[in-house]
Order: C-alpha cells, then sequence, then structure tokens
C-alpha cells in the first residue's frame, strides 16, 4: 500500500508539473505573440499615501498592471519618497520618473494658464470641468501648455466642490482676512492675496504643524475625510465653506512625452483608460465620504462656518479682476481663457435650468 501511494503520488506530482510548465510555456508563447514588452515606471506624486486624494495613482497603477496581464506596472511613491510633493512636474519633464500624479495649480509659476488644468475661482464644477475637459475642447488646449514642458496629461482625479478651509479665528469681512496666514495653493493663492491674505503654499504633509504651531492662521486642503485624516480640526475649531476657488479641481497625471511616445499604442490606450477610471473614481469615493467625516468633525467639536456675502462677492469681483487682467497681458492665459469662458457660459446657462432647479428644491430644509 505505501509503495503504491508513493508511486501514485509521484505520478500527480509529475502531471502537476507538466500542466505547469505548458501553462508557463503557453504563457510565454503568448507574450512572445503579442510584441508587447515588460514595461517598469516609476510614478511620483504630491500626496501622502494616507490620504484618500493618494487612490489616483494607486487606481492607475492596479488597473493598467491588471489589463496588461503584469507586464506594464507602476510603482506609486508618496511625496517626498523620490522627490517633495510640489516638485512632480520638474521630476516629470526632467525624465527623474516617468509619471507624475499631481495638480496642474501647484505650477503656475511656470504658466499661469495651468491652473485651468485643476480649477481656478468661481469656475466649474466637477461636472462641468469633466466636461469641458472630455467634450468641451480642455483637454486639448491644456495638453498644448504641457507640450512646452516635454509632457502630455491626463485627468486622473476630482474632489468635487472643496472646503473653505479651518480658520484659527472667526472672518466675518474683508477687514478679518488682511494679514491672514493662509496656505492656499493656485489661482485662488493669487486672488486672496489681492484681499490681503498672506499667502502660503505648503505640501499636504506640512499643513497640520503649521497650522497647530501658528505659523500659519488658516489652512484649506480638500474636504472633510482628508482634512479628518491630518487632524486639522485639532489644530483650528472653525471649518469654513464653501473653497469658492475649488469648485471642482481636477488631479493629473502627468507623463514624460519621451516615455509616452516609447509606449506601445495597446499600452498607452490601456494608460489612459486607467486614468478616466481613476478620475471617476475619486469623485464618487468622496461624495460616498465626505458626509460621514463632515458628521464625526462636527460631533467632535468643529464649528462649520459659511462665508459671509461680503467675503463671497468681494472674492467673485478680484477674481473676475484677476482673470481678465491676466488674459489682458499673456496672449497664451487669454487663449485659454476665452475657450474656457464660452464653454462656462454655456454649461452654467444649462445646469441652471435642470442641476440647479432640482437642487433648490430637492436639497432645501423646508
Amino acid at each position: 500500500m505505501k509503495r503504491r501511494k508513493i508511486i501514485n503520488t509521484a505520478a500527480i506530482a509529475t502531471a502537476t508539473a507538466v500542466t505547469l510548465g505548458s501553462c508557463a510555456r503557453n504563457q510565454t508563447a503568448a507574450n512572445v505573440q503579442t510584441g508587447l514588452p515588460n514595461v517598469r515606471w516609476r510614478m511620483a506624486t504630491s500626496w501622502p499615501k494616507s490620504l484618500g486624494i493618494f487612490s489616483g495613482a494607486d487606481v492607475i497603477a492596479k488597473r493598467v498592471k491588471e489589463m496588461t496581464n503584469g507586464r506594464f506596472t507602476i510603482t506609486p511613491f508618496a511625496a517626498g519618497e523620490v522627490v517633495p510633493g510640489l516638485q512632480v512636474m520638474d521630476a516629470v519633464q526632467g525624465g527623474t520618473v516617468q509619471c507624475g500624479h499631481t495638480a496642474g495649480y501647484y505650477y503656475v509659476g511656470k504658466n499661469l494658464a495651468l491652473a485651468f488644468a485643476t480649477s481656478v475661482p468661481f469656475g466649474l464644477n466637477a461636472q462641468q470641468q469633466n466636461a469641458w475637459l472630455y467634450h468641451g475642447g480642455g483637454l486639448e488646449v491644456m495638453q498644448k501648455i504641457y507640450g512646452d514642458f516635454n509632457i502630455i496629461n491626463f485627468p486622473a482625479g476630482n474632489t468635487g466642490a472643496q472646503m473653505g478651509g479651518w480658520f484659527k479665528k472667526q472672518v466675518n469681512t474683508v477687514a478679518d482676512l488682511q494679514g491672514l496666514k493662509m496656505r492656499i495653493p493656485g489661482m485662488g493663492g493669487q486672488v486672496v492675496s489681492r484681499m490681503g491674505v498672506n499667502v502660503q503654499v505648503l505640501p499636504g504633509g506640512e499643513i497640520f504643524l503649521a497650522l497647530d504651531r501658528g505659523a500659519i492662521d488658516a489652512a484649506e486642503w480638500v474636504g472633510p475625510y482628508d482634512d479628518e485624516k491630518l487632524g486639522l480640526h485639532k489644530a483650528a475649531e472653525f471649518y469654513y465653506y464653501p473653497g469658492w476657488w475649488e469648485p471642482g479641481p481636477t488631479l493629473e497625471v502627468l507623463v514624460n512625452r519621451g516615455a509616452w511616445d516609447k509606449l506601445p499604442k495597446e499600452y498607452q490606450e490601456i494608460f489612459k483608460t486607467a486614468t478616466h477610471e481613476a478620475n471617476m473614481n475619486m469623485l464618487t469615493e468622496y461624495d460616498a465620504l465626505n458626509g460621514q467625516a463632515l458628521s464625526r468633525l462636527i460631533a467632535d467639536g468643529t464649528k462649520l462656518v459659511s462665508f459671509s456675502p461680503e467675503i463671497m462677492k468681494a472674492a467673485q469681483k478680484a477674481s473676475v479682476e484677476f482673470l481678465e487682467e491676466n488674459a489682458g497681458k499673456d496672449a497664451t492665459f487669454k487663449q485659454v481663457y476665452e475657450q474656457w469662458k464660452s464653454f462656462r457660459k454655456q454649461v452654467f446657462d444649462w445646469n441652471r435650468v435642470n442641476e440647479l432647479s432640482y437642487a433648490n428644491f430637492a436639497m432645501s430644509k423646508g
């Protein structure tokens, strides 16, 4: 019986080995037949891994790997692991990494029009922003600008309308903003600077300490879910809304143009599909999680406050003046702004009829 058992076990092992070997050969043959190479990329990001905003990078890496059967892999790195969070564009442009997940408005010092790739004050909400990028000519316009930096960009995340940020003291009037030290990047920062705010630009991982230690008086980040994770409610008690400077901010994946051009067409299409999924996934995830987080923050003592009509009107006026002035000074900015403004009017006119009329009735507290 023992001898028979040994023989049977050996036979099974041999059959298994033959089967596995055959599978391996078939897989190798399949790879050879496709002619598709093994590609390994690194992705720098502007975010800590602990935050929901990092999900854009994760989704892209996961889906690209799955759709290429592991032949094309991308490894995402948190801010600071390869380069600091606000230097992702430089790293991609220079080829330090093949791609990066970041926000265009961090780099307005290179070209002010890059703000439109993310969000501009009193601009488009997330749904409208996606409509502009995918079907209103926005992506083509932005890719032309990024082309000057040896980069091609794709939308890869949206947080939805953001909050107005955390303040150590209440601000009721424009006078209350004078000299206020606030972390706020992009075009929104340039607008509030006109309103008397002392603007600071800090990556996400540095905001809590700066706010907690009094290096800044206020800070905006994303919304309840990620703000809670950063612990910002422990550093300031007043939580303002709305974030009028970021009504629908798009996050992007930037790709080195040389690295992109070396990819097989199949991989390029897979990559674009993955970025589209990341864009949609992040927006729906935040919509599902932010309300829960806000309830927890309020229960923990956070004071929810809306910006006063005085501040909102002053901010809108300053925003329009800023946009118009820069359109008069910069031909590239004017080209993007005029195209964007035309789309904004069109989509606003439509959404007043469908979205706004419904929301005003259904979401009222009556």
